[in-house]
């Protein structure tokens, strides 16, 4: 049984008459109007309940040493009802509860932060106090050791052998190859055509994985690598849940899923391991840059086969799923906001003409990257992160106990309405020099950050950038009318039925 949810307990914990019992369960989000001051709190224990004695007060004036949080209704309630609507429930509990709160969810102790400051502690001030949570080690199955999932002093060394792949300089030199895969895109397209918008871009997304992974062309694959990627994502998200790891024991079909996503993405990344390891002409592509990364604290280390497939998974799930997710929700808000739209088409004309966008030219495609930026900020690919406490770790007044899990959403940062003023609006145009020296760091943080931040940021932008600009530069689109957009946060945020979308010649 969670804490305080003895039906006799709450009005031990804080004198409440039955009335308001009756009315905490009819809203389980109402906050207590009691504002207590640590300094006048001392811990007791009440049975097996360990409280929070008030000096100065009547001996039965206690209340939990946990920060207010949704209250049980029945057992498994929390749960059913945040697995139902994860993106409604955690902003529900940031208006209801303020900067920290807390819900028990099975064995687990959750602590949801929803403040700039108490996030970077997490990933930034404190990160040697974390460590991914359980949920997210079960990734583990299909991504192995790679930098997403692997730890501690592994993780350390592997992030210095990749990050020269990823280096700003190195990366540049893959613009022509999403230039031209999104050329060929457009030229398939046809004037009136209804198109699923997010289909095409895991296409286009991972025709440019393929060719600056591995300096292969997939495209005989891609719909099939597709299909595995999109079940792959359906079957992770569901282990990522609280009680994942008990879900994923079970003969479940989404278990079989797993191992079927798993063996293929296998046999295709193996084969081009084994054909590159075998060809002795030279490659100028990822792959062949984890193939020959070395450990600057280490020359002889370098990575195995294993290690080497472990990583190009990651690259794959998290550079090709998450960049098609953003942006087809980027073409979701343009198509929302015409206004928008022709801002871009005519800086687009101003620059590039006729055209297609170079390297170069990013400097100057200030009003596209900014339309960007404000697309992560509402529809951020990656929603939520969790983080595990490997000892005791004091937030605000609260001590979250070790092995709590401790858990920020980027979904729901991103629209508090104490740094983004008119939070739900599409306005590319807040994205000043002057907003962006003001906004706290951790107010927006669609990529993570501290040493685990995404170590393919500036690939991803670059590549968002580089696609709209050569899309748009000759086609509109536009929401079909009658289809359903619902975000279904699964390991990237995505629109849950696709993006059912009009191609309109410009």
């Amino acid at each position: 049984m969670e804490e305080n949810e003895n039906p006799v307990l709450p009005r031990l914990l804080t004198n409440q008459s039955p009335s308001e019992d009756r009315e905490k369960l009819n809203n389980p989000f109402r906050r207590d109007s009691r504002s207590l001051s640590p300094a006048t709190l001392t811990p007791v224990s009440v049975g097996r309940y360990r409280a929070i004695l008030v000096k100065d007060r009547p001996s039965n004036a206690l209340m939990s040493r946990f920060p207010p949080g949704p209250k049980r209704i029945f057992p498994g309630s929390i749960f059913l009802r945040f697995r139902k609507n994860p993106l409604s429930f955690l902003e529900q509990m940031a208006h209801e509860f303020g900067n920290v709160s807390y819900l028990r969810l099975g064995r687990e102790n959750i602590f949801f932060v929803n403040h700039p400051d108490f996030i970077r502690d997490v990933l930034v001030t404190n990160d040697h106090n974390f460590t991914k949570s359980r949920a997210f080690a079960h990734t583990r199955k299909l991504l192995g050791e790679g930098l997403l999932t692997s730890e501690g002093d592994f993780h350390r060394r592997q992030r210095r052998m990749i990050q020269p792949a990823f280096h700003s300089r190195r990366i540049a030199g893959f613009a022509e190859a999403m230039t031209k895969n999104a050329e060929r895109m457009r030229s398939r397209w046809h004037d009136g055509a209804t198109l699923d918008v997010l289909h095409q871009m895991m296409q286009l997304t991972l025709a440019v994985v393929a060719e600056t992974l591995f300096g292969a062309d997939l495209e005989s694959e891609a719909s099939e690598v597709g299909a595995v990627l999109s079940a792959t994502m359906e079957s992770l998200s569901t282990r990522m849940l609280p009680l994942g790891a008990m879900l994923a024991k079970l003969p479940l079909p989404g278990t079989r899923r797993m191992e079927a996503c798993r063996a293929k993405l296998d046999e295709i990344v193996y084969r081009l391991i084994n054909e590159r390891r075998r060809s002795a002409r030279e490659h100028d592509d990822l792959l062949q840059m984890l193939l020959i990364a070395q450990d600057e604290e280490d020359s002889t280390a370098r990575m195995t086969d294993e290690q080497v497939r472990d990583e190009v998974m990651t690259i794959i799930l998290a550079g090709q799923l998450t960049t098609a997710n953003a942006l087809s929700w980027t073409w979701y808000l343009l198509s929302k906001h015409p206004e928008v739209e022709t801002r871009v088409h005519e800086e687009l004309d101003r620059v590039l003409g006729s055209r297609p966008p170079l390297l170069a030219d990013l400097k100057t495609l200030s009003y596209t990257e900014k339309v960007i930026t404000e697309s992560l900020r509402l529809y951020p690919p990656a929603w939520m992160t969790a983080r595990r406490a490997v000892n005791d770790y004091k937030v605000a007044a609260y001590i979250a106990p070790a092995r709590s899990i401790v858990m920020m959403s980027q979904y729901v940062m991103h629209r508090d309405a104490r740094y983004f003023r008119d939070p739900l609006r599409f306005d590319p145009e807040r994205w000043t020099p002057e907003f962006n020296v003001a906004l706290p760091k951790y107010a927006y943080f669609p990529f993570g950050g501290g040493p685990r931040g995404c170590i393919g940021e500036g690939f991803a932008r670059m590549e968002m950038i580089l696609i709209v600009a050569t899309l748009a530069q000759q086609w509109k689109l536009r929401l079909v009318p009658g289809h359903r957009v619902v975000p279904q946060p699964l390991i990237a945020l995505r629109p849950k039925h696709g993006l059912s979308m009009t191609a309109l010649r410009r």
